[in-house]
């Protein structure tokens, strides 16, 4: 894993700082602290910052091609290497190194971007075409791995980070009011989108081609969607071989590395079978690492230690108190670049610093299992409220809630609210949102806490347009549960689950996280699987634990589903932070950044402070506005392009002003061609 940057101009050659490039690379040296590249010529710049995991001594960037005509950075894995380079060496192709990257470049080189079919990997590249001045950047089909860029004064500006790019000082840096109604509607941005005005990502499944007649963008891979006529129709006993063996081969696949891979482990469905899978196929010396927390209700300890205990893993904890959370919350959101409505990602920030801490670089995660098989209780909403539709005078629609929810039946706050929240819009069952509004919809409260400038900026933007203009052919026609799947994973799981959750924070220790659950081979067998075996009745995960019954104890494919959740409020006024949250959403600040009405804010706070237990929207909208506060200091006010420490490259391809490349060399090269003939 790794971090890659850089400059293409779209007009004219033009000279392309090396010391931009730097400190383009400084800003994000904790992608990749082993090593450090750059090529450039008259037309474009590439950075890279390696995080070293394959071919641990000659796998250093920029790699060229055999004439060195193409340039490529790249951040991330391609997991059929391997098998990829037979084929090419075949064909005639001579390598010079034994990594992923050479491979994929020359892969490229042999298909144009026809090649990302062929891929199975995480990974986020540049190719630069030095011979056509024309430039590739392409994204994973799920988004595992970020790609950002910005257009500014005839240059394409990119990065894997947006801090990156703000580290060029002609970059303007203000938060996007659209961004911010996406936030507080559906936790995070929709794809394509950022924080930030003017800055853009890379959607997953995309490539863009850069030349001098413009940027062209096209999707190469989509969320696969299957009517029930076109599901296949077999035994479930049968399906869940299938599935299960290339959900073995998923893990096999990630083991593949340079050095040594762990697992987080929960003590849940997920990350327990991965860590199972692992362990007793492939790697029994394995070490796992899980999260503590103080408070009972959010903690997973018992259930780790009985697995570790099981699989025989060199297991680690981490204790996320409510003040370490509270505390590193700045930390994360400088990594995650985005405002967030919950403090999740912090204890997996913590995490990632024990693996680090470890001597390991690479774990594998559970992630994407909720997704593709069926473990959200939206899905599950989904059909019980479809149920409330149609059955309107049914005795069993109170059951089926307590089957979701048994715990509101011994609250009598909560159980007098279902009504109102079950039954809210049941009218427009039709709509192909439908699984989502009322959770989208209780969550656009919050925005009564804008400012009348915010307000009158986000004017009257409809934040669902650009969803219900995404949807595919046919989505009308879906079953309930497969279209709460295609929306979760559109929406929230690149863009949150992934990203604020998964990269960002793992990334900011310098580790590498894989997600097994997430090879497209996986989501594509399983969208053809019919939605009854997903979730069977209100079993979720049904065939997943059909799968993971042989190597899991009973007691863990019994257990009910414990969403990964961290307390918000408790974190965010502990002592150690109390003090600054009350700076940050004073008055002053809070005018000064022009984003929230101050005197809503005030009584918000007070509110929080005062009673015994707050609710989910009133957590929600702290967090919310407290993180929006943190990331417009972070990065509006206070951020200073020159105040980045540059990262001096150890390797250096200087082609400017049209002459025969210059090689600067200051650390370990890797120029020898590996024997690879062809046959």
């Amino acid at each position: 894993m790794c971090g890659i940057v850089g400059i293409c101009n779209l007009e004219a050659a033009r000279d392309i700082d090396i010391r931009t490039l730097e400190r383009m690379m400084g800003a994000i040296h904790h992608r990749g602290p082993d090593e450090a590249g750059i090529y450039v010529d008259d037309w474009a710049g590439l950075g890279h910052v390696r995080l070293s995991i394959i071919d641990l001594a000659g796998g250093g960037q920029p790699i060229h091609n055999e004439d060195q005509t193409l340039w490529i950075v790249y951040n991330g894995e391609v997991f059929n290497y391997p098998e990829l380079r037979s084929q090419l060496e075949r064909q005639g192709h001579r390598f010079y190194t034994s990594s992923d990257t050479e491979v994929l470049l020359h892969l490229y080189e042999e298909e144009g971007p026809a090649c990302l079919e062929r891929l199975n990997g995480q990974f986020a590249f540049a190719i630069w075409n030095s011979h056509r001045q024309e430039l590739l950047l392409a994204r994973d089909r799920v988004g595992i791995r970020p790609l950002h860029y910005t257009v500014r004064e005839g240059r394409l500006i990119f990065a894997s980070e947006i801090k990156a790019i703000f580290a060029v000082p002609q970059v303007p840096r203000r938060i996007d009011p659209e961004a911010l109604d996406q936030v507080f509607t559906f936790w995070t941005v929709l794809p394509g989108r950022t924080a930030f005005r003017g800055i853009c990502e890379l959607p997953p499944g995309h490539y863009m081609k850069v030349s001098k007649g413009g940027l062209t963008t096209q999707r190469y891979w989509d969320i696969p969607v299957c009517p029930r006529s076109e599901q296949i129709d077999r035994p479930v006993d049968e399906i869940a071989e299938t599935v299960g063996d290339l959900l073995t081969d998923a893990v096999r696949l990630r083991l593949r590395a340079d050095v040594p891979v762990g697992c987080y482990l929960s003590g849940g469905l997920d990350s327990s079978g991965i860590a199972a899978l692992t362990a007793g196929r492939f790697n029994a010396d394995l070490s796992t690492f899980g999260i503590r927390f103080d408070q009972a209700a959010f903690d997973e300890g018992s259930h780790q230690q009985t697995m570790a205990r099981c699989l025989g893993t060199h297991h680690r904890e981490v204790r996320a108190s409510s003040a370490a959370i509270g505390a590193s919350f700045a930390e994360m959101l400088w990594h995650a670049e985005k405002p967030v409505l919950r403090t999740a990602p912090v204890p997996l920030l913590m995490l990632s610093k024990a693996v680090q801490d470890s001597g390991l670089k690479v774990v594998l995660t559970g992630e994407g299992a909720d997704e593709v098989f069926g473990g959200y209780n939206i899905f599950k909403e989904a059909k019980v409220r479809r149920f409330w539709a149609r059955q309107p005078d049914s005795s069993a629609r109170g059951a089926l809630v307590g089957q979701l929810y048994g715990y509101v039946f011994g609250d009598q706050r909560a159980k007098s609210f279902l009504p109102s929240f079950f039954g809210n819009g049941l009218d427009q069952v039709h709509d192909p949102l439908f699984s989502h509004m009322i959770r989208w919809r209780n969550t656009s409260r919050i925005k009564t806490f804008f400012s009348p400038e915010l307000k009158a900026a986000v004017g009257q933007n409809d934040p669902y347009a650009p969803v219900r203009a995404s949807l595919p052919e046919g989505f009308h026609r879906l079953d309930a549960v497969t279209k709460a799947q295609y929306l979760e994973m559109k929406i929230f799981l690149s863009n949150y689950l992934l990203s604020s959750q998964g990269d960002r924070v793992a990334m900011a220790h310098s580790v590498e996280i894989r997600v097994p659950f997430l090879d497209y081979r996986v989501i594509e067998c399983m969208s053809t699987v019919p939605s009854r075996w997903k979730i069977l009745g209100l079993n979720e995960k049904h065939l997943l634990k059909k799968i993971l019954t042989p190597v899991l104890p009973e007691s863990v494919c019994r257990r009910h589903k414990q969403p990964y959740r961290a307390p918000i409020v408790d974190c965010l006024l502990s002592e150690p932070v109390c003090d600054g949250v009350r700076e940050l959403l004073g008055r002053s600040a809070i005018e000064s950044a022009g984003l929230f009405d101050a005197a809503k804010v005030a009584r918000l706070l007070g509110k929080v402070q005062m009673v015994d237990r707050v609710s989910e929207v009133d957590g929600m909208a702290l967090a919310g506005i407290l993180s929006t506060q943190i990331v417009h200091r972070l990065f509006v006010e206070q951020f200073g392009a020159d105040a980045i420490g540059p990262v001096q490259a150890d390797l250096t391809f200087d082609r400017r002003g049209r002459t025969a490349i210059r090689q600067i060399d200051r650390g370990p090269v890797r120029r020898t061609p590996i024997a690879s003939k062809p046959d």
